[in-house]
């Protein structure tokens, strides 16, 4: 390996480690002064980078929140960019695995922190709001239509149009947990919980959509799970 590659190794690893520190630093910054209160300046000497460092890894405060989500909501999806499944049983892996690796960041106790953060800040600084939107729930919920689009093309899963089905998927996999987390009604779930509660999702939502032509299961309108309403229209979680 030449000098050159050897510098260009270090100083990348160098910028990871920056970027990392400054990721921390704003979520703690944030829980202690809220949106409009996180100056970039208290970022930078908390995440011990110069000002000049952080504008140019990230551009703005408004960069680093987009960093943040961004990369919680890739570790979400990454269940979802499989190679194409071929069966059922492979719908169904999939299917269990995206959602527990959702529900395990979604409903993390920094995740939750954040929504509540936002909810509180909505009216006054709603920027934290529109990044939650826009580099989380948004991203997620269109990496999930394309692989259901992907799947109803094969021909495994069919009954509603994949924005429909992802939204379903959504409703049956959060239930009421969201705001009984945002509330402090409930505590964080355990690993079993999550596991047990995407399953029961994923076995709910294929028992509503099965495969193209299969016409043995009622259509999705007319069978009801308990404790399950229907998604909003602009379910995007």
């Amino acid at each position: 390996m030449s000098d050159v590659d050897s510098s260009a190794q270090n100083q990348s690893a160098e910028q990871r480690d920056a970027r990392s520190r400054i990721i921390d630093a704003t979520f703690h910054v944030l829980m202690e002064h809220g949106y409009g209160g996180a100056s970039t300046r208290e970022i930078a000497r908390r995440a011990r980078v110069s000002k000049r460092e952080l504008y140019a890894l990230f551009n703005s405060k408004d960069g680093i929140l987009a960093a943040m989500i961004a990369s919680r909501a890739g570790r979400m999806c990454e269940p979802l960019t499989f190679p194409a499944v071929g069966d059922r049983a492979g719908l169904t892996r999939v299917l269990t695995l995206f959602g527990v690796s959702f529900l395990t960041e979604a409903s993390s106790p920094a995740v939750i922190a954040l929504f509540r953060l936002a909810i509180a800040e909505a009216e006054r600084a709603p920027g934290l709001a529109r990044r939650l939107h826009e580099d989380g729930r948004g991203p997620i919920f269109a990496s999930l239509v394309d692989f259901l689009a992907r799947a109803a093309a094969s021909g495994l899963i069919a009954g509603a149009k994949p924005d429909a089905m992802a939204g379903r998927f959504f409703a049956l996999l959060w239930g009421d947990l969201q705001i009984s987390l945002l509330l402090r009604l409930v505590e964080p779930l355990q690993p079993d919980q999550i596991a047990g509660r995407a399953k029961s999702a994923v076995a709910a939502l294929l028992s509503l959509y099965p495969e193209k032509g299969n016409s043995r299961l009622s259509p999705p309108g007319r069978r009801r799970f308990a404790g399950v309403r229907s998604p909003p229209h602009d379910c995007r979680e």
